[in-house]
């Protein structure tokens, strides 16, 4: 484990609500390269919103922050969120 590894984290989201066709997904990824997050973001089956989050603490948390809100015409009702322990490292952030 590197020392970078130390202070990074990955966790998994699902964001139910308005969240569909309402521009969530390239206002994530937006927001991800802002706050330099890395991993990746698409819609569920079940009309909730699925995302992976990989970066700095601090970083991770800002973003999970702007998700309670999401983009302007979003409803979020709950972000459900949870640490993963996947051993992959994404170098970028991605809309699937």
């Amino acid at each position: 484990m590197s020392e970078s590894d130390l202070d990074s984290e990955t966790v998994e989201v699902v964001v139910t609500g308005k969240v569909q066709g309402v521009g969530f997904r390239a206002a994530a990824a937006r927001h991800a390269h802002l706050h330099e997050v890395t991993g990746w973001v698409r819609n569920a089956p079940d009309g909730s919103v699925e995302l992976l989050l990989q970066g700095k603490t601090d970083k991770v948390d800002r973003l999970l922050s702007w998700l309670y809100q999401g983009p302007e015409h979003a409803r979020v009702e709950h972000v459900h969120v949870i640490r993963s322990y996947d051993d992959r490292r994404y170098q970028h952030f991605q809309i699937r």
